[in-house]
């Protein structure tokens, strides 16, 4: 079976809202606030990109979003939204669903940012980066990961840390994510003589990740495509309820006017 090459990809799992998609050669992209604003702009941002680079829902291999951890709001909207999208695509038949941690997306963004620079980053050897994510209330999350010959591997489950309890790992190169400024006074020093880099869960690192995670078998069915919560869980409330039905309902039906995703 030919690899999948069409995507749909987006994060909402931060303060930034991040869209992208591909045809398989090209890569188009959108940029805006996250936040509570993402279960009103989503939708509206999505499809039109989709229509800018030419695409239609039904013609998509699979739909891909950041999972999490991250906002409890943001990743119940991307959640929402995907399998929305996914069940009314294709005339009812549905789209495969692609969930990808929202830190390994921060790794390879970091991995993508630093390859210009450092040949060992481009080429694809061996190297672990240590992805952070502001989890707020004084907490960050952590994964490392180790990237060799064109792939991802997980080497620990995501933790909820606090900035002070951040250890070196033995052979870390990189820490990576947006904790740097919002912590800076509460990063052990132990950690200054290694190489920082800025980056978010970015839609085109989401892309970039896709085809080899859905090769692997990653892809789910839309009932199947869920949140990962590192902190309990909170159900969606009301108001959200009714911009992701409204929102999906456009999605689903685009001759309806598109007044109808606001509150």
């Amino acid at each position: 079976m030919p690899e999948p090459r069409k995507f749909l990809a987006f994060d909402t799992s931060t303060d930034h809202l991040s869209i992208a998609v591909t045809d398989g050669a090209r890569v188009w992209q959108h940029d805006g606030p996250g936040g509570a604003q993402a279960s009103i702009t989503l939708i509206p941002a999505l499809l039109a990109l989709l229509a800018e680079a030419g695409l239609r829902l039904g013609e998509l291999d699979a739909i891909a979003f950041g999972r999490g951890p991250g906002s409890f709001t943001g990743l119940r909207t991307a959640c929402a939204v995907a399998q929305g999208l996914a069940f009314g695509a294709n005339h009812g038949a549905g789209l495969p669903v692609l969930p990808i941690d929202t830190l390994m997306a921060v790794a390879e963004e970091a991995r993508f940012q630093s390859a210009a620079t450092n040949r060992q980053f481009a080429i694809g050897e061996r190297f672990t980066v240590t992805a952070l994510l502001d989890a707020r209330m004084n907490e960050m999350y952590l994964q490392h990961y180790e990237f060799s010959s064109g792939t991802w591997a997980s080497l620990n489950g995501c933790e909820l840390i606090r900035p002070e309890a951040l250890v070196p790992e033995p052979g870390l190169r990189l820490l990576a994510g947006n904790v740097f400024d919002v912590y800076a006074d509460r990063l052990p020093a132990a950690l200054a003589s290694l190489a920082r880099i800025k980056a978010l869960p970015t839609a085109s690192a989401l892309l970039r990740l896709a085809p080899a995670l859905a090769a692997a078998g990653q892809c789910v069915d839309a009932a199947r495509a869920l949140p990962l919560y590192v902190r309990d869980n909170v159900a969606l409330t009301t108001v959200e309820r009714a911009r992701i039905k409204a929102a999906v309902g456009i999605a689903a039906d685009p001759a309806r006017p598109r007044h109808a995703v606001n509150p």
